[in-house]
């Protein structure tokens, strides 16, 4: 009996301690490794057409980054934060690097190398790394063909919220500014402070065109409480400082720098800081043109403060995306668009066009699956049209067709598509394009945004051009490109499909499924200005005749003309 206890005690005891065992908290799992580079940002120390640097981190095996063909080179990525960083992964193109650094910072200035060979045998090369930065970039000092360096994907892997922690969130949206002074007339409307703090890059804050084109010149703003600043990131108009501080103050009068060039670049800035205060400033003391100082975006990141949480940003499309909205233009010959999807944009076009839009007069089913948009030679009175010297009355020479998705259908983000063939004819200006959504509610073009997928020139029809408008670059300044069809055959023969793909990183333009032109946000914001195409657009189809860019017409262009339309599409 007494040998029955013992073995009964013996099992409770054990009962007890596995009880103990099984009550403990689990050790500490060690943080499971990620992939921390995909969709972040990416520059380069140069670029090789249109293979940028953001195509090294899209996760797409099918797009890649090549250099110009000289060392060295250089490919870097912003994780957004500082990490833990253990493993690099390499995917080469044939044109891959000999000899290069894997290396990681926390400013973008000052490099530590975790990995370097001068052996490197491209294809897909797997590093176990060690180092901790926000920052990781490889430096490619001996090319191993006479080609460039080229990587279809840069790929980061490790632990985010290393020894810099996350970063901190917005905390200048909607906060009070003030000035050295403000610009308000014909050339800059409204330009307050609060302009710079309002998170919309096509409004922006300048000094006074009479009392403020001198130095020194700030802006500054409240944050509503004690803060933490650790970056700021400034947008700035042409008009921008050589020189400046960036200066933090408990109070808005005893002001201590955390930041200081001689050397301001202008467009966008982003500066790592560190400093404490519940004021902000940008206190320029060189302008680097005659005018004053202008800031498209001034913004404070950081912890504590009061912040206002600004309104969601759009997402990006979904992977593969889905058909959201289409047009394929059936029906019977001789019906009109359908109006739940298109409403007429009837009266005149700008740029000193000569046509008349009519009310769908111009435009109709061909009933094999086609909308036919007509430019037709016929007087019609508007009142908008030139004014004849002689009679006094107001007419254009001709009619043609403009429509517009503004009323039924606007979006943001996605593969936007057409099927089209062009008239041929000097003077005529077909076009598919979208328009900022905020133009109908006032916003003045170009600070709405005007996106152009595809324009031809009737008097050049084995050319097409992609162009995006903003404030800072617009009319003849746009940002586009010009391409053609191979073999150089004429656009006005065939239908062709143009489709722009357009996301948070940017617009890829193609044709016929060929890529022909590509846009960086990041680098147009830091070589031409606020990218602002990042809201609501709506569609245009339009056929134009006459104006500043295609000229006039003459005997030879033949009338009517017609532009015809497949399909419209958009993804998302």
């Amino acid at each position: 009996m007494r040998a029955l206890l013992r073995r009964f005690a013996l099992f409770l005891t054990l009962a007890a301690s596995l009880l103990t065992f099984i009550a403990l908290p689990a050790p500490s799992a060690q943080a499971a490794e990620v992939l921390l580079s995909q969709g972040k940002t990416a520059t380069a120390s140069s670029t090789e057409g249109d293979f940028n640097a953001r195509s090294a981190v899209d996760s797409d095996p099918g797009t890649r980054w090549s250099s110009a063909f000289a060392d060295p080179q250089w490919i870097q990525i912003d994780l957004g934060a500082s990490a833990e960083i253990t493993r690099v992964v390499l995917n080469w193109e044939a044109a891959y690097g000999r000899a290069f650094r894997i290396e990681v910072s926390s400013d973008a200035q000052r490099w530590t190398t975790v990995h370097q060979t001068a052996t490197g045998t491209g294809g897909t090369q797997n590093l176990a790394v060690s180092g901790t930065g926000r920052y990781v970039r490889m430096y490619g000092t001996e090319r191993a063909t006479p080609y460039g360096y080229s990587l279809w994907e840069f790929q980061v892997y490790g632990t985010a919220g290393g020894s810099g922690g996350e970063p901190g969130r917005l905390l200048s949206y909607g906060r009070p500014g003030a000035a050295s002074s403000s610009q308000s007339d014909g050339n800059c409307w409204e330009c307050t402070p609060a302009r710079a703090f309002d998170r919309d890059p096509a409004s922006r804050w300048a000094t006074s065109s009479t009392t403020g084109w001198t130095d020194p010149g700030w802006i500054s703003l409240d944050l509503g409480a004690t803060a933490q600043i650790d970056k700021v990131v400034l947008q700035w108009d042409p008009a921008y400082a050589k020189s400046f501080q960036i200066q933090v103050s408990p109070n808005g009068t005893d002001w201590t720098p955390i930041y200081s060039t001689t050397s301001g670049t202008g467009f966008k800035q982003t500066l790592t800081v560190s400093g404490s205060g519940r004021h902000v400033r940008m206190y320029g003391t060189e302008r680097a043109t005659p005018y004053g100082y202008s800031l498209w975006e001034f913004q404070v990141y950081g912890t504590g403060g009061d912040p206002i949480t600004p309104p969601p940003l759009p997402s990006d499309p979904a992977n593969p995306p889905r058909l959201v909205w289409s047009d394929e233009f059936d029906g019977g010959a001789g019906g009109k668009p359908d109006a739940s999807k298109w409403r007429a944009d009837p009266g005149t076009g700008p740029n000193n066009e000569l046509e008349y839009y009519t009310d769908h007069r111009n435009a109709s089913l061909d009933g094999s699956g086609h909308l036919v948009m007509e430019a037709r030679k016929e007087v019609t009175a508007g009142s908008s049209c030139p004014r004849d010297p002689l009679s006094g009355s107001t007419t254009c020479q001709y009619t043609s067709a403009r429509m517009n998705t503004g009323a039924t259908f606007q979006f943001t983000y996605g593969r936007v598509e057409a099927r089209i063939k062009v008239p041929k004819g000097n003077g005529l200006w077909p076009a598919f394009w979208m328009m900022g959504a905020d133009f109908l509610t006032g916003r003045p073009w170009p600070y709405n945004g005007e996106i152009d997928i595809v324009e031809v020139l009737g008097k050049d029809v084995k050319t097409a051009y992609s162009t995006v408008h903003a404030p800072a670059y617009n009319g003849g300044g746009g940002i586009g490109s010009p391409y053609t069809l191979p073999g150089n055959a004429d656009f006005s023969d065939d239908f062709h499909t143009w489709a722009a793909d357009w996301n948070s990183k940017g617009i890829t333009y193609s044709l016929d499924g060929r890529t022909v032109f590509s846009l960086d946000k990041d680098q147009v914001e830091q070589t031409r200005g606020p990218w602002i195409f990042d809201h609501p657009h709506y569609m245009i189809l339009n056929l134009a005749v006459g104006g500043d860019w295609p000229g006039p017409t003459d005997a030879g262009t033949p009338f009517p003309s017609k532009m015809l339309v497949d399909f419209v599409r958009v993804y998302q």
